[in-house]
């Protein structure tokens, strides 16, 4: 619901700043007061056409901004969009604005934050039905008919059985193309898969092998490098030459000259020990490195065999991935898919025997909800039509058009055809009207602009009330084309289609303005020079006189009657309400 409505240098309107409530709220004055700018505004806000044009005399920018309160489906389907677009703030509010400026620009915002024009269409879209501006009108929109047809059938658990046997079955197709798939080209696939898993199980890799082969061949191929070096370190450490005596020698020396000297001064027994300990930690090395001069291997064909395997492992992890895990991991899925392509077959059949019960399934409940919508259609049909005769329009008519889709994949009908369908079931539908005799039946969009369509939106809105899900509507030139009487009956079906949704109207019949819950006269005045706009909120005898202006001029006869159409608008809203 409309909440908050502020607009500002738009056309002849300067500021203008409302406060609006639920139920029919209706907007009356002189014609060039602008009445129909306050609306031009609330269009250019959901999206509609902006330019520089419309920017108030001497203003740099024009200027609309709207607070809407959100609950039921429509709050719940708004909140997901901002969730979406991550623009939520207050759940239950949404602000939107749009202004343009002199040089052309124009700007969209919601709760503060710019958005795209397509975004700020598709949440108005959402909020408000324009009925006059057919750009912003839900019931013109083909692929929403559908939607609303099955609200007003309330064919929710008939809807629901479908959709589980429909995705039902969308499951075993989805599994049955792929396996179909798969068996189409098994031949190479397999030739291809087994070649791959026979290739890595030959190899008989081993996690970490790689780096050990390398540290092998290092050693390998440096063989002749290492005993030189370990044969150098034991002949300066044991061996000595002629020309240097061996380190062991020597420390074997100063540790029997320390051992003599603690003899002498038991201070220094340290140093005795520490020499016997350098003694041993050198007799220890001198073995260590005979024995790891012993191990060392001149073995070219084992340095062969690591080169090769070597050479095996890193084409392999080129081949099949970055490392031996990864592939061992390819052979191992390489295998897997090898299963999964040789047991296709029985699958395969087993499937197409499951397709065949879950199509006859959703054929059922295809068809069970089809002819429960087209039950509700007929009901739908002579409703809209009686509304049409209340608002003099006995010779209009209207229905719902259904239409099925051939296909050779689609769900069987009784009469031996197939249908497409999906997750609406198979129906595809549009509402026809024919408005005057003889026109014949025509989609909602091809029909006359005016009064005439507005009475016809009028009419399917106050069928589809609880079914239609935008809750605010505004009607344009409703009144166009009709008397006091037929006025009335229009005002008390807008005033009834209040109960469900938040309706605008302008008007200037009196007979239906005395049905709005909220009444506000727009008027134009004259201040220094410039022509401005002003919007107040009607009550009481402020309200009366206006209607009575609406009558005609003011005399007590019109007031009167004024007060008298008052009364007799809220005698027949009173009668609606009671229990």
């Amino acid at each position: 619901m409309l909440t908050e409505l502020r607009i500002q240098n738009f056309a002849i309107i300067d500021q203008v700043e409302l406060d609006l409530g639920p139920g029919l709220l209706v907007f009356t004055g002189e014609t060039g007061a602008g009445k129909s700018i306050i609306m031009d505004a609330v269009d250019m806000l959901l999206g509609g056409r902006a330019d520089s044009t419309i920017i108030r005399a001497e203003a740099d920018l024009a200027r609309v901004e709207a607070t809407f309160k959100l609950s039921g489906p429509e709050g719940q389907a708004v909140n997901a969009v901002l969730e979406r677009e991550d623009l939520l703030d207050e759940p239950g509010y949404v602000t939107l604005s749009r202004e343009v400026r002199r040089e052309g620009r124009s700007a969209a915002r919601v709760n503060g934050r710019t958005v795209n024009l397509s975004l700020l269409k598709e949440l108005g879209e959402a909020l408000v039905d324009i009925h006059g501006q057919s750009e912003h009108l839900s019931l013109l929109n083909v692929r929403a008919h559908l939607g609303l047809l099955d609200r007003y059938a309330n064919v929710e658990s008939l809807l629901e059985s479908y959709r589980k046997a429909y995705q039902s079955l969308l499951g075993i197709r989805r599994e049955l193309e792929q396996l179909r798939a798969s068996q189409r080209d098994a031949d190479r696939r397999v030739e291809m898969l087994t070649y791959q898993a026979e290739e890595i199980e030959a190899a008989r890799l081993k996690p970490g092998e790689d780096e050990e082969l390398r540290k092998e061949r290092d050693r390998l191929a440096n063989a002749e490098a290492l005993a030189s070096l370990a044969q150098q370190a034991i002949t300066a450490l044991d061996e000595g030459t002629p020309e240097s005596p061996a380190a062991s020698d020597l420390v074997g020396e100063a540790a029997a000259a320390l051992t003599k000297l603690a003899q002498i001064d038991s201070n220094q027994a340290a140093l005795g020990e520490q020499a016997v300990g350098l003694s041993e930690t050198l007799a220890d090395l001198v073995r260590s490195l005979r024995d790891y001069l012993e191990a060392i291997e001149y073995n070219p064909k084992r340095l062969e065999e690591a080169e090769e395997r070597l050479d095996l492992i890193h084409r392999l992890t080129r081949k099949y991935g970055g490392s031996i895990e990864a592939v061992i991991a390819f052979g191992a899925e390489a295998r897997k898919q090898l299963e999964t392509i040789t047991t296709a077959s029985a699958r395969i059949a087993e499937l197409e025997a499951s397709e065949s019960a879950a199509l006859e399934k959703t054929a059922k409940a295809a068809l069970a909800l089809s002819e429960k919508r087209k039950q509700a259609a007929e009901q739908m049909g002579k409703a809209i039509e009686n509304e049409l005769d209340d608002l003099r329009m006995a010779s209009a008519r209207f229905t719902v058009d259904f239409q099925t889709k051939p296909d050779e994949d689609g769900i069987p009908l009784p009469d031996g055809t197939r249908a497409a369908f999906d997750g609406s079931g198979m129906d595809k539908v549009e509402f026809l009207v024919a408005p005057n005799p003889g026109e014949g039946l025509k989609p909602l969009a091809k029909i006359a602009s005016g009064g005439e369509t507005s009475r016809l939106m009028l009419a399917l809105k106050n069928v589809l009330a609880q079914a239609d899900q935008v809750p605010t509507l505004i009607f344009d030139e409703i009144d166009q084309g009709i008397g006091g009487r037929v006025g009335g009956t229009v005002g008390e079906k807008l005033w009834n289609l209040g109960r469900a949704h938040q309706v605008f109207v302008i008007t200037h019949l009196p007979q239906l303005a005395v049905y709005g819950d909220s009444h506000y006269q727009v008027r134009k005045i004259i201040e220094a020079g410039r022509t401005l706009t002003r919007v107040t909120r009607l009550e009481g005898e402020a309200r009366t006189l206006e209607l009575a202006q609406m009558l005609g001029e003011v005399t007590e006869g019109a007031l009167r009657s004024a007060h008298d159409i008052l009364q007799m608008a809220q005698a027949a809203k009173t009668a609606k309400t009671k229990p």
